[in-house]
């Protein structure tokens, strides 16, 4: 096995270290959320520094390959998504940690009417579900996989574009709720925000594994390069 070969090994292995890491940063988000668990929003918080630290290292490993290894064909785009999936997933985690900011900011449990009407719940397990099996598609060079998170995006957005004129109604029937209401709206904002991210990383799978981009929403026509 040559030395570059050694290094995309360990490249791999560690972005898979960050989409576990961020993957739970989504999951223990989300348990704050719904059990008004201010210490598990406080501990996303924290961890959060991890994330970025952690950012940090793989740029620095990619940046390090291209200079000292310049791989060619099928291991720079490797080297080349992986530096971008590393960003998506610091923006992931920009947005868990941003929730769980909202979630120390709300003075008491959601109102599960709202929770329910706007599909918060179904929104945030479908984002955890597509965070973990983009990360499965990595790991096992899934284009497949990868590919399956394109129409579950839809679905957020289709909840995202819904939601406004169901705040709006509850918050007028709910005047004394509408501090929570806005809290939960920009939840759902942020979730949709992660669908995007989430898609992005199943883009660059298929770019370096196919050479195929499917970016500017035209997943339907691969573009060959």
């Amino acid at each position: 096995m040559t030395h570059l070969s050694d290094q995309l090994r360990d490249l791999r292995k560690t972005l898979s270290e960050m989409v576990e890491l961020v993957k739970g940063q989504l999951n223990k988000s989300m348990h704050a959320l719904f059990d008004k668990d201010e210490d598990l929003a406080s501990e996303v918080l924290h961890t959060e520094k991890l994330v970025n630290a952690m950012e940090l290292r793989i740029d620095r490993d990619c940046e390090n390959i291209f200079a000292l290894l310049t791989p060619v064909a099928h291991d720079m785009r490797f080297v080349f998504a992986t530096l971008k999936i590393n960003g998506d997933l610091e923006r992931i985690g920009d947005y868990a940690e941003g929730i769980s900011k909202l979630v120390i900011l709300g003075e008491k449990q959601f109102d599960e009417e709202l929770v329910e009407q706007i599909s918060l719940r179904k929104m945030y397990d479908m984002s955890c579900h597509m965070l973990d099996d983009v990360g499965n598609a990595y790991i096992n060079d899934d284009t497949k996989l990868a590919r399956s998170v394109f129409s579950r995006d839809k679905f957020l957005n289709d909840i995202n574009s819904s939601v406004t004129p169901i705040v709006e109604e509850y918050c007028r029937n709910h005047p004394d709720k509408i501090r929570q209401a806005l809290l939960q709206l920009s939840i759902i904002r942020k979730l949709e925000r992660v669908g995007d991210h989430i898609t992005n990383i199943a883009e660059e799978i298929v770019f370096y594994k196919e050479a195929k981009v499917l970016k500017h929403g035209n997943k339907g026509t691969d573009n060959e390069i």
